[in-house]
């Protein structure tokens, strides 16, 4: 007898809950709202989201710093019908007990395989669904392992995140018979090219491909990439991901039946009406949310706006020459080292709470480093891939910052020093004229290096910072300090000029 289920899923909400990205007025098709409001569920439907749901928007920041609970957003992923959610890396960001008491506020059931205790207790583990109409669905989840290179040790005390592929295949063995579908929700992506097969990254950040290729789950639901991946079909295993921020979800029916398994999916853009109930039901939080991030914190003498990611990496950017500035006052190191994200806002001359969030997103910390000549050279020429040449000679961003996720955050604008791009030259001797107070950089030359504790782990393509001596550590998040300095240092901020230029005509 053929039974059939009807999932919905999302991932990589990042806070996004209401349809506004939180730069200013104005309706925009993002966020939760905009996609439960299409949300369809009876006894045979299961809601599900993959992970990096408390930490990433204006509203999620507010949820932390000024309610200090996460329980709101919990009521909201309650009301919209959530069944089963994995964990994201940036769900641990503030802390395992803040976590915990999120999932303690939600109806519906976590599932982590490879979230444990010290003691090797698994306090998420996988589960047997069955529904209305008798069909079991086997639900396992998993979290990328690389939350251990990222994430503050003192987050994850008490806990250890595991091998994820192991703690999948074991928990699939479990389910052997006692599921008639077994669903894989992962938060994480794909190592290859879905297309070719081509590897696309070395690292385990990722490795969705190896789940398909060597486990049978009969569903992987993906996400951390932040990419659309329609549904399709990947040795055996059918695979979807999509968009973050709830630009999109994704709606799979399944029928079983001895056996067999069809399954459609239909990707579905954010959009329509929000259901005007669950608007009034968390009016007030939504206000209060929105009069703190009206609160003015500085004043600038002319507007930072962003351009391009490939113009401000080429031509400079006023808003990272600010980052670093900030980077260089509280740490007093030598040399600084910043990144944009992927999406900033940048500052209007009154600049408020909302546009330090929009355009500085993450909850980083501050490390100092003592590097040498020789591992500074080595990071600038790694920020220095982010460009490539294209057909006719132009410059462009190279492919291994965009595939399989866009990465513009790992390139890398450094303060301290002068330098030149020469993107004509073999990757690896593109850095020239390096000069820190117009002395040429030796490779034995020590120097303080201030960054981000993300970028201290060695993440983006940067593993020699990790062996490098620590100085210093600011503990204060990096948003917090930029609004501090805009409120200290007025509207004059006497930027510096543009301290190297990129270079790729012969």
């Amino acid at each position: 007898m053929e039974k059939q289920v009807d999932l919905y899923f999302t991932s990589d909400l990042h806070g996004y809950m209401y349809p506004t990205d939180y730069r200013g007025a104005g309706e925009r098709d993002i966020g939760l709202f905009k996609c439960a409001n299409r949300f369809q569920k009876d006894g045979n439907t299961l809601v599900i989201d993959g992970g990096d749901v408390l930490q990433g928007s204006a509203f999620a920041a507010f949820c932390h710093e000024s309610l200090g609970s996460a329980a709101s957003i919990a009521q909201i992923m309650n009301e919209c019908g959530y069944d089963y959610v994995t964990l994201g890396n940036h769900d641990f960001n503030f802390g395992s007990g803040y976590l915990l008491r999120y999932l303690d506020a939600l109806t519906g059931r976590c599932v982590c395989d490879n979230f444990l205790t010290q003691d090797g207790t698994v306090p998420f583990p996988h589960c047997v669904r069955t529904l209305a109409n008798g069909l079991r669905v086997g639900l396992v989840g998993i979290v990328t392992d690389h939350v251990n290179i990222w994430e503050k040790a003192e987050h994850l005390a008490g806990y250890q995140i595991t091998d994820p592929f192991a703690a999948a295949r074991q928990a699939l063995e479990d389910l052997h018979g006692r599921a008639d579908v077994t669903v894989c929700i992962y938060h994480g992506g794909f190592e290859r090219d879905l297309a070719t097969g081509r590897v696309l990254s070395h690292s385990t950040e990722n490795i969705a491909y190896r789940i398909c290729q060597e486990l049978n789950f009969d569903i992987l639901l993906t996400g951390h990439q932040h990419m659309t991946v329609p549904g399709q079909w990947l040795f055996g295993t059918y695979v979807v991901q999509p968009a973050d921020n709830g630009r999109e979800f994704h709606h799979l029916h399944l029928s079983a039946s001895e056996g067999k398994i069809a399954v459609t999916d239909e990707l579905i853009p954010a959009g329509g009406t929000c259901d005007g109930q669950l608007l009034q039901r968390f009016s007030a939080v939504e206000r209060g949310a929105q009069e703190w991030m009206d609160q003015v914190v500085g004043h600038l003498d002319h507007p930072l706006r962003p351009d391009s990611h490939l113009a401000m990496a080429a031509g400079g950017s006023e808003i990272a020459e600010l980052f670093n500035r900030v980077q260089l006052h509280y740490s007093g190191a030598q040399l600084s080292a910043v990144s944009l994200a992927n999406e900033i806002a940048g500052f209007p001359q009154t600049v408020r709470r909302r546009d330090v969030l929009t355009t500085y997103p993450y909850t980083n910390t501050l490390v100092v480093l003592e590097v040498t000549g020789a591992v500074l050279r080595r990071a600038m020429e790694r920020s220095a891939e982010y460009f490539t040449l294209d057909a006719s000679g132009a410059l462009a961003v190279s492919d291994r910052f965009l595939k399989p996720k866009v990465e513009h955050y790992n390139y890398d604008y450094f303060a301290g020093v002068t330098y030149t791009v020469d993107v004509t030259r073999p990757e690896g001797r593109r850095i020239t004229s390096l000069c820190h107070e117009g002395r040429p950089v030796a490779d034995d030359d020590t120097f303080t290096l201030c960054m981000n504790n993300y970028r201290f782990s060695g993440a983006g393509g940067y593993p020699d910072y990790q062996s490098c001596p620590v100085v210093k550590e600011v503990n204060t998040e990096m948003w917090e300090l930029i609004m501090e300095y805009l409120e200290q240092q007025g509207g004059q901020l006497s930027l510096p000029e543009r301290n190297y230029r990129v270079v790729w005509e012969k």
